[in-house]
Formats: C-alpha cells, structure tokens, sequence
C-alpha cells in the first residue's frame, strides 16, 4: 500500500444527481479535498466544478492522468463502472464506485482482479454495510441474542414515477436489469447477515404489459437452509413506495423499514438471563448504533420492554433447538423514521467513503470492497439468468478472497 498523503484529492466521474448528492455527502471529510468533475457533458462538469472550485474534464482517463487526483468517484450510469474502475485503479488511484461493480461476473472479476494487484482501494456504494440499523443487528448476532438467520424477506414496491420510458434503467444493455442495477444492495445486505453467500438462486422476472421488465422475484438459498427471497417492483408513485425487510431468527423475528433503514422492531422468547442482556441495550445505543464516519443526529434510541411469564416456562423446540424461553422481548430501533431517510442516506455514502480514507492511510481492507461487489453482482447474474431460462441456477464459484474485512 502506498504512503497516503495527509490531504486526498478526489475526481468525481459522472456529475449528474447522484454525483452531486456523493459529493455534497463526502465535501465536509477531514482529508478530503475535491479537485475535479468529469462528465462527457462537459456543461454538468462545469456546474458542478464551479460549486467545488475544481477543474472541469470529461472523462476518466484525464482525471486518472492529474498528479493531485487521488480518488476517483465514478458515478456513471452502470454500464461504465467496470472500464472506468479499472482505469483508475490502474493509474494508482483509489476508487469509490457507485453499485453495481459491473453489469457482468466476467466485469466484476475484472474489477476485483485489478483491485488485488492495484496500491489503490476500492469501495462499492453498498449503502447497507454502514446502515446503523443493520449494524446493530449484526452485532446482536455476534452477542449471540440472535441466533443464526434463517430467513431474509425483502419486499420493495419502488416508484417508476420518475423513470421515463427512454431512461437507462429500463435498458438491460446499459443498466443490467433490476437483479443488477438495484438487487445488489439487498444481496449484499443478505450475504452480511446470513454471514455466508448463497448456494444457488432461482429467479422470476414479470413485463410491463407492452413495456419493460418492471417487477423481479429472486430466491437463493444460503449453507445451512437459510433461505433469502427478494422481490423488487418498481410500478409505484413516489408517496405510495414501501419496503419491508423481514428477518426470522427462529426465537426472535426483525422488522426493518425502508430500503434505506430507519426503523427496525425485534420481538424475541427468551430466559431470565437473556431478558437481562435485552434490557441493558438502551443504555448501549450509542455503541450498537456506532458506524465510523456516520454522524448522528441525536435522535437515534433503542428501548426495550419485557414481558416476563409471558409464556410457559415448559421448554420450546422449533427446528431441532429445545429452550426454555417463557419471557417476551420487545425492542424498537428507531434512527428517526421515514423522515429521517436523507439524513442517514448521506451519511451511509459518508461512512462509506471514510471507510475508503482510512484504508488507504492505514491499509486493510474495507468492509464493502471489491470482492463483495463481485459476490453481489454473481448473485444478481445467477437470478437474471434463472429468469430467462426457468431454471435454478448456482451461483458461479469464485476465487477465494485474501486477507480479513476489518
């Protein structure tokens, strides 16, 4: 890993909306400066740049060639994350690249091939790695209130109401499909909590009656009969959009809210012991909440209650596993609600990008590098191509990954 110098200079590459919304999230991080904006429509450069005070190019191999460019954002449609990745990751450059890696496995592993080999770091926009929400769900897992998931439920009703029919989106040439373009976030999400990659997936996909691909289905099944379904269906208008992410614990069940998280309930049987760990978690939200780089906004709470004898002390079996769990948890995580989605949107992008400033000053890896956009995007890949053919399809073996996730 190269010396990283006390002040990094970052290139975004793609300066439309979601280029300004990375840049407004990271302008404010210590060690970060942005030095230029690169767009083939030289004019949104030009905007943007004049907001920065940066430099105005219009493609990834000028800002890859500056000396003071350190980090490049590609913020591209998807289709030109993978060339432009590569690019950049072989001029020395770190990259923070907006999900998916790439629109194919043969793209992805290209990505992350050069990526082991580059003296940059590369971070993939997976949002829900540096949700505070999920985070604190992991970590109950490690304490082990949670046991082992065996289930992972998600169901989005997405808005098209600003997806014209000409938009990339609906294109799978320039977008991937919706397996690619937006699925990978909860495969990823899935691989997290279920703490290994699925085996194989099965995959639907439904048309619009004379139009595009608006609503898919995916199935996979992860080691040890756990099973994650995911349904995305982007046909809503914005106010009727909802999403709800259900994960079965076996004695405990969780609720998530939004597919940025910002409300959870987790209701769990458990003994005397258990109901003591539960109601200490008030007192460590801060703790269990915490995601370096993400800035609270004060609001945040978990409370718990009890409801001890709420069931009979006789002992409870469900899928092989016997206890005795006559107590009733309730815990309710709440970052804000609905209204508090931007807030915890920009500062995920936030703490993902401090993720970035930290690997590439201290070394590791980071926690949403480049292998778990590969992973993400062959899970996606797999359900595509079940859809198409009407069979389940395994999803492609990949080379083992070096080193540890901090």
């Amino acid at each position: 890993m190269r010396a990283a110098p006390t002040e990094l200079g970052v290139a975004l590459v793609g300066c439309g909306d979601f280029g300004t919304f990375v840049l407004e999230a990271i302008r404010d991080i210590p060690g970060l400066r942005i030095v230029a904006c690169a767009d083939a429509d030289r004019p949104h450069a030009q905007r943007l740049a004049a907001q920065h005070d940066a430099t105005v190019h219009t493609g990834v191999e000028e800002v890859a060639a500056l000396p003071d460019v350190d980090v490049v954002v590609v913020a591209t449609p998807p289709a030109a994350h993978a060339d432009a990745a590569v690019t950049a990751l072989q001029a020395g450059k770190h990259v923070f690249c907006e999900k998916p890696l790439a629109l194919t496995v043969e793209d992805a592993a290209r990505v992350e091939a050069v990526s082991r080999r580059s003296p940059g770091v590369l971070v993939v926009d997976h949002v829900l790695r540096y949700n505070p929400v999920l985070r604190l769900l992991q970590r109950l897992g490690e304490e082990h209130l949670l046991d082992r998931l065996r289930r992972f439920a998600f169901e989005n009703d997405a808005s098209d109401e600003d997806l014209g029919a000409d938009h990339w989106f609906w294109d799978p040439a320039r977008s991937g499909g919706i397996h690619v373009e937006h699925g990978v976030h909860f495969f990823d999400a899935a691989n997290v909590l279920m703490g290994a990659e699925p085996l194989q997936v099965q995959g639907i996909e439904v048309r619009r009656d004379g139009g595009p691909v608006d609503i898919v289905v995916a199935t996979a099944t992860h080691p040890g009969g756990a099973v994650a379904t995911h349904a995305h269906s982007f046909t809503h208008a914005h106010r009727a959009e909802r999403q709800l992410l259900r994960l079965d614990y076996g004695f405990a069940e969780a609720r998530v809210t939004g597919w940025i998280p910002t409300y959870a309930t987790v209701t769990a049987w458990t003994d005397e012991a258990g109901a003591a760990r539960w109601e200490a978690l008030p007192g460590r939200a801060a703790e269990l909440l915490a995601v370096p780089g993400l800035r609270p906004h004060g609001g945040e709470r978990v409370s718990v209650s009890v409801a001890r004898d709420a069931g009979s002390p006789r002992p409870a079996r469900g899928r092989g596993v016997t206890r005795s769990v006559p107590h009733r948890v309730e815990c309710v995580v709440d970052l804000g609600g609905e209204a508090r989605k931007p807030h915890v949107y920009t500062e995920s992008v936030r703490a993902a990008m401090t993720d970035l400033v930290h690997c590439a000053a201290h070394g590791g890896r980071p926690r949403a590098d480049a292998r778990a956009g590969l992973t993400a995007v062959a899970v996606a890949d797999a359900a595509t191509r079940s859809a198409r053919t009407g069979r389940t399809v395994a999803r492609p073996a990949l080379a083992p990954a070096g080193g540890g996730v901090r």
